[in-house]
């Protein structure tokens, strides 16, 4: 178990997890390349930030959380991560995130991504 990290907020909830939470948001929310552990980890959402709110922003956006989640398929921890987006609210898009982890149980999370 480890302290689950609130996405609207960046900080820990105060709850505990065992899901892949976490994970997923590390890899989206961290600045592909920045981490000093493993560079390959990160994603390239925060390039975003000076897009405009149109539908080619948006299909980067899912584009860009693949290409961030995809070695948590490649380990074997999910077996399949699905990945969809909406409008948020003026200036921010919200990515749908449905990881099935290896055990099979799928979960649903949100994170919002700042655009312009």
């Amino acid at each position: 178990m480890e302290m689950l990290i609130d996405p609207t907020t960046g900080d820990y909830s105060g709850e505990t997890t065992d899901t892949l939470a976490n994970a997923v948001y590390l890899r989206l929310m961290t600045p592909l390349g920045s981490w000093w552990a493993d560079p390959a980890l990160g994603s390239l959402l925060h390039t975003l930030r000076r897009e405009k709110d149109v539908s080619r922003v948006r299909k980067l956006a899912v584009q860009y959380a693949q290409q961030a989640l995809q070695p948590i398929t490649d380990d074997g921890r999910a077996t399949s991560i699905d990945i969809s987006e909406e409008h948020y609210r003026s200036g921010w898009l919200l990515l749908l995130v449905t990881v099935t982890a290896a055990g099979g149980t799928p979960q649903t999370w949100k994170y919002p991504v700042k655009v312009s």
